[in-house]
């Protein structure tokens, strides 16, 4: 049993700057991680991170203001605007640290932070390294976490709370390098895991990106928050959905259709390519049904010929190497064959404005917490942002916490129950006969929520997925394990996660179901206009043990100086 008074689960940026603000205040903190820090899915992040700097000519009057009504409006009103306001204030304060602590970004001729057009942004605010944004944010905190010797346990598999009296006292893991599970005690946990891409089979995330910390603080009866949310970004490669950046559009990219036409002028005049990811994504995806995909098939084209080879080479060259080497095009000399995929989750674990959960001692920040900041969409360049914001107020609302305890003595016949339980589960999956594959699973699982909770829902389609979902958790009882080596078994790993991968789907599935408006990312064309008299509040999902899908309940939003307005672009 190892303690610590702070564990911090998932190294990316969230986490990384959770632990870097509590080790900075004196706390004995650690991070445990599935994969090295710098492998974490945010290096994955590709176009840039808001802040109303001000530094692009045409965005001189940009204000935090402007930022937190854009961030607002792009959400759809279902942003708690203290949140959007707070994220929109300390944004600025943000870059300049991670200015100064040595990220690369890229520079206007003048010395000045560069910043270009994002989608659904009032003025240039996106502040970017290439198009390799998380990639350097990523490493300038791994690096800011080695200086301070911060104690970090690899390739750990954080596989349950511990939870005495209501209280999260810590975690217990897989260690993969060495076997068996460990109890970790701690006086407070931020979950700080991602998002839960992979549980749609068109998703551009990471294959560690499974929802771990969300279906961990769910089953722990933390409930969870607007799950029904789910981002497709309007641009992942048509063979293998890897990412292609918003930067792309923003430096001026087109999105043509099979008749050669710049469709988004039927959908956003405005704003053109640069309109609001569940807005563009819409707009492929109908040009796509209706017929207009490039030769008859189901894509279109992101053309950046116009732009020329210098600046493709100057500020997108990742982009230019991934279309090259998954797609077998050159941007250069072709344009890229792009689809929507699935890409982020608005919703997550319930938590506050400072990272705390309704479970005391347990926090979340990331795409795993739903503070709420992005509502019912999120802005391109936001969620960088929301990580190392939420992640530095997370780290420290944990040191005010650990201030306020007399007693910080976990319960250790808890913590060694907790991880004996685990041991046990193992051992009973491994000594049974399994009838079911739990990868065949798994891929039924995927494509039911790609087909039946994507870009367009309505009642039919929903309640099909619902019951496709409840037939494999049922199913999954009849699962064991293939492998029952203690080292680095990863088909443990896999077929553990798989029922809590399962649980999310259903409050997705449910949550959809039950909110009969479209609003942002939730489109249903059964109810195809925002309902706020109904449906201006927030879904809760909490799990139930003994019943398979959630209990639904709800809470208000928090309104603030933005009046409710349609949402134009």
């Amino acid at each position: 049993m190892i303690h610590h008074d702070v564990i911090v689960v998932g190294g990316g940026l969230s986490g990384l700057r959770a632990a870097i603000e509590a080790k900075r205040a004196g706390v004995d903190v650690a991070i445990l991680s599935q994969v090295h820090p710098c492998r974490s899915h945010s290096g994955a992040a590709q176009g840039g991170i808001n802040a109303a700097l001000g530094n692009h000519p045409d965005g001189a009057d940009d204000t935090w203001e402007k930022h937190a009504f854009d961030t607002t409006k792009g959400g759809d009103y279902l942003v708690d605007q203290d949140a959007a306001i707070q994220m929109a204030k300390d944004a600025i304060g943000i870059i300049y640290e991670m200015d100064h602590w040595g990220c690369l970004f890229s520079r206007f001729n003048d010395g000045r932070i560069a910043q270009r057009p994002f989608g659904g942004a009032g003025f240039p605010r996106c502040c970017y390294g290439l198009d390799k944004t998380g990639h350097y944010l990523l490493h300038t905190l791994v690096e800011q976490a080695y200086r301070l010797q911060i104690k970090m346990y690899v390739e750990q598999y954080v596989a349950k709370l511990i939870v005495h009296d209501g209280v999260c006292q810590g975690v217990v893991t897989y260690d993969m390098i060495h076997g068996g599970f460990e109890s970790f005690t701690a006086n407070a946990v931020v979950i700080a895991t991602g998002g839960a891409g992979r549980t749609y089979s068109n998703s551009t995330n990471s294959i560690i990106s499974t929802g771990s910390g969300m279906f961990m603080a769910y089953h722990a009866g933390v409930p969870l928050k607007d799950m029904e949310f789910v981002q497709f970004h309007p641009t992942g490669l048509f063979t293998t959905n890897i990412l292609m950046t918003e930067g792309a559009r923003g430096e001026g990219g087109y999105l043509v259709n099979g008749l050669g036409e710049r469709f988004m002028e039927k959908y956003a005049p405005k704003f053109m390519e640069l309109a609001p990811r569940d807005i563009t994504a819409r707009s492929i995806q109908t040009e796509i049904n209706e017929g207009r995909g490039v030769n008859g098939q189901g894509y279109v084209h992101l053309d950046l010929r116009h732009l020329g080879a210098e600046k493709i080479l100057e500020r997108l060259p990742g982009i230019r190497d991934l279309a090259i080497h998954f797609e077998g095009v050159d941007p250069i000399e072709e344009p890229i064959p792009v689809v929507p995929s699935q890409h982020y989750w608005m919703g997550g674990i319930d938590t506050n404005v400072d990272g705390a959960t309704p479970m005391p001692g347990l926090y979340a920040a990331g795409e795993c917490a739903c503070v709420s900041v992005h509502g019912a969409n999120r802005l391109g360049g936001n969620s960088l942002l929301e990580t190392i914001v939420f992640g530095r107020r997370a780290g420290a609302d944990v040191v005010r916490y650990l201030e306020t305890l007399t007693d910080k003595r976990p319960n250790a016949r808890t913590a060694f129950a907790t991880a004996q339980l685990m041991e046990q589960m193992i051992d009973e999956l491994g000594a049974k006969n399994g009838t079911e594959n739990v990868y065949v699973l798994r891929a039924e699982m995927t494509e039911t929520m790609k087909e039946h909770y994507g870009l367009f829902r309505d009642e039919a389609t929903m309640k099909a997925g619902i019951e496709k979902l409840l037939s494999i958790k049922e199913r999954v009882k009849n699962v064991g394990l293939r492998w029952t080596g203690r080292v680095f078994n990863v088909d443990m790993i896999r077929t553990v996660e798989f029922e809590g991968m399962v649980d999310l789907a259903l409050c997705v599935a449910e949550g959809a179901l039950a909110r009969t408006e479209s609003r942002g990312a939730h489109f249903r064309t059964d109810h195809n206009t925002r309902d706020d008299v109904n449906w201006l509040k927030h879904t809760l999902a909490y799990y139930r043990p003994d019943t398979p899908g959630p209990r639904l309940d709800a809470k208000p939003v928090t309104l603030g100086p933005f009046e409710l307005q349609e949402r134009k672009y």
